[in-house]
């Protein structure tokens, strides 16, 4: 068993940058990288994907990403990669993956592929089973919106990744499962601690939590980003030690900074209550850990205290809610705000005189105070962002709004200088449903390809 290992993860989310897995990875000494895709939007948007194409449903950028570390893993063959790119199909996703593996002659690395938390072809069996799976903000039973269901899926915890390792799988790609799992599982898979051991899950959960947004923990988002080059910024590091404690870093020589500040504001990050922290693994306390800087960038976490797990998974669901569009316009010249707001009150007024009154909207003027009302003081800069967004269950509603903010171009007040985002394009709109069920009705299971 290793004394120590060292996690890094070069991606916080669909959409983060390309080159970070592998700058990581090739500098950062790593026995571990991880790459986190999923949010709670991105499940709903993988499901209709699925929906449409059976083989699609997963991160794709992943793909791309695993090309570009082909080379190193040639390199490296000690070097195992974690990842929730699955989204709602992490078979496609790994056959995606076996696929470029035995392009280039590793076909002795094996994938393990961690499914069980997508409920959705399950949803009416378990409703009838008496999990009402009721919204933790409303109260709601799920029954009222069954039939405009879209996803459902639970978020598992490590076990399932720390038996895929078990079984020598060098690449695990699963679905949703918490972030901080990416993390936890190579900590219980080296060091071998027990699943009571709750300190020490606390930490590694800690850890993971720290890292799980990539560079934001190294300075992106930092109150004082001023102080370093963010164009370079490197991504975390956390190295973990057998006995719980850890350090976060980053690769050396690269830009952003690891410091008390940085790691603070990510550690809180997306908390309620820091003091219970719910995993599928653990309650973990972060109140309870000490951080010293002991070099530069080099934050040293230790003291981590934990609770047993709770008795139930969170789930999340998403449904269809109607549909929406959001259009700007660009307002320059004396009075800009004011001609703004009356701007977003005309094309109003035209949908009234029309007879499709949107159910919902929303008018701001960025660059003028909206952006953080009754934050920032109200202005009246030279030019302003208009922005104008509606929402409706009628589709014909929301896309007869989509035709009314390029007529303020020649029907408006002087100064509206274009649309700078064309007409509009109509989306479906996707709420969020937070729910909780006994983790005795959540199946994982592991195969490996």
């Amino acid at each position: 068993m290793k004394s120590r290992i060292r996690v890094g993860n070069g991606c916080g989310f669909w959409g983060d940058n390309l080159d970070a897995p592998v700058l990581l990875a090739e500098h950062g000494k790593l026995d571990y990288l991880t790459l986190e895709y999923l949010a709670e939007l991105t499940m709903s948007i993988l499901a209709l994907q699925k929906q449409r194409d059976l083989q699609a449903g997963f991160a794709t950028d992943f793909l791309d990403v695993l090309d570009r570390l082909l080379p190193l893993l040639e390199r490296q063959p000690e070097l195992k990669i974690l990842t929730n790119a699955g989204g709602m199909n992490p078979p496609g996703c790994a056959q995606g993956a076996r696929e470029r593996l035995d392009r280039v002659g590793l076909r002795d690395r094996k994938i393990g592929v961690v499914t069980g938390d997508d409920l959705l072809p399950r949803l009416d069996q378990l409703l009838a089973e008496g999990h009402e799976l009721a919204n933790l903000d409303t109260g709601q039973r799920l029954a009222e919106v069954r039939e405009r269901v879209v996803s459902a899926n639970a978020y598992l915890g490590s076990p399932p990744i720390v038996a895929a390792l078990q079984q020598q799988a060098s690449l695990v790609i699963t679905g949703r499962v918490a972030d901080a799992c990416l993390t936890v599982a190579p900590a219980m898979f080296e060091f071998g601690w027990a699943w009571d051991d709750w300190d020490r899950l606390s930490a590694a959960s800690i850890a993971g939590h720290v890292v799980e947004c990539g560079a934001q923990a190294t300075g992106g988002l930092w109150c004082n980003w001023q102080e370093t080059d963010l164009a370079e910024v490197g991504y975390p590091i956390a190295e973990i030690t057998a006995d719980g404690s850890f350090t976060v870093s980053k690769p050396a020589g690269t830009g952003g900074a690891v410091n008390i500040e940085t790691v603070s504001e990510q550690l809180l990050y997306e908390v309620g209550d820091p003091g219970a922290y719910l995993t599928p693994d653990v309650t973990a306390d972060f109140t309870s850990v000490t951080l010293s800087e002991t070099a530069t960038d080099l934050v040293a976490i230790q003291g981590a205290k934990g609770r047993p797990a709770p008795d139930r998974l969170k789930v999340s669901i998403a449904y269809r809610d109607g549909y929406m569009a959001a259009g700007t316009l660009v307002i320059a010249g004396p009075g800009a705000a004011v001609k703004a707001r009356r701007c977003g009150e005309i094309i109003l007024a035209r949908l009234r005189r029309a007879g499709v009154e949107p159910q919902a909207s929303h008018v701001e003027v960025l660059g003028a105070g909206d952006s953080l009302p009754g934050v920032l003081p109200q202005a009246d800069p030279p030019e302003v962002v208009l922005r104008v967004a509606v929402r409706d269950q009628r589709k014909v509603v929301v896309e007869r709004f989509s035709r009314e903010l390029a007529p303020l171009v020649t029907s408006g007040p002087p100064g509206v200088t274009g649309y700078t985002t064309g007409r509009p394009a109509v989306r479906e709109v996707f709420a969020y449903w937070p729910a909780l069920i006994d983790r005795q009705a959540v199946e994982p299971q592991v195969a490996i390809v």
